[in-house]
């Protein structure tokens, strides 16, 4: 017996939040990037490090709220604690190695479709591991054409936020590259949770439901903390950040 998926069973709360949650993360991740994207910054590996944190703890956190919305029919769903926070690692892994690739070789071609590349398979791989997670009665099938559509759409969309930070450097810019990545990363959960398909071994008659929000809540804590924290420096004390362009004394100052 096939379970009836529901993604939404919280209405649209949950793709709006995963959305916000991929954008800043993206945001804060392309701009510790930026630098090394443009061949300058004397702190590049801790920019590096640093937008792979906050990138891949955005894409982790998106997917995880996303999670709190999916449903299904005749069963319950849990999550193993160990494979979610193991599609974390996988994914920051993933990812930093897609922003390693692209620090080096600069906004090279070569150098932006690979570390495109790459950092778009560690946004899939954080769906698709945190997934190998779900806990229910019954087993997890995926159609390959909307594996690989959802695969295609984080590489593409990686690509396309790397070369656009590296070539426009005002706001609308950083804006477009965050809400490029934010908008791929939650399409992609949805898109490849339209294709599977899951065969019942024990359907209840109850109907069963999603996961207990009070369950992924502590998985979300610490991730979404150093987001809101990175977000809270990013703005207040932007000068913090790695690779920030350093502070010049004003005329008066350098006289004094």
């Amino acid at each position: 017996m096939q379970g009836t998926v529901n993604g939404f069973s919280y209405g649209l709360v949950t793709p709006v939040a995963a959305f916000l949650a991929a954008s800043l993360g993206g945001a804060l991740g392309l701009r510790c990037v930026a630098p090394a994207l443009r061949g300058r910054g004397r702190r590049r590996p801790a920019a590096l490090v640093l937008g792979t944190l906050t990138l891949g703890c955005g894409v982790w956190t998106s997917h995880t709220v996303a999670m709190t919305g999916f449903a299904v029919d005749g069963t319950s769903v849990g999550y193993d604690t160990v494979t979610m926070f193991a599609s974390l690692v996988v994914g920051l892994l993933m990812i930093g190695a897609g922003l390693f690739v692209v620090g080096q070789r600069g906004a090279s071609r070569m150098g932006l479709v690979s570390g495109g590349t790459l950092t778009g398979l560690g946004i899939a791989s954080t769906h698709y591991l945190g997934m190998a997670g779900m806990e229910l009665d019954g087993m997890v099938e995926y159609s390959t054409p909307t594996v690989v559509g959802a695969v295609a759409v984080g590489v593409a969309a990686s690509v396309a936020a790397l070369y656009t930070t590296s070539r426009y450097r005002r706001v609308p810019g950083a804006l477009a590259a965050a809400g490029c990545l934010g908008l791929a990363t939650t399409a992609m959960h949805y898109i490849a949770m339209a294709g599977a398909t899951i065969d019942l071994t024990s359907p209840v008659a109850t109907g069963g439901g999603g996961p207990d929000p009070g369950d992924l809540l502590p998985m979300l804590a610490g991730p979404a903390a150093f987001l809101v924290l990175a977000a809270a420096v990013a703005l207040g004390r932007p000068r913090l950040l790695p690779g920030a362009a350093p502070h010049r004394a004003t005329a008066p100052e350098a006289v004094r």
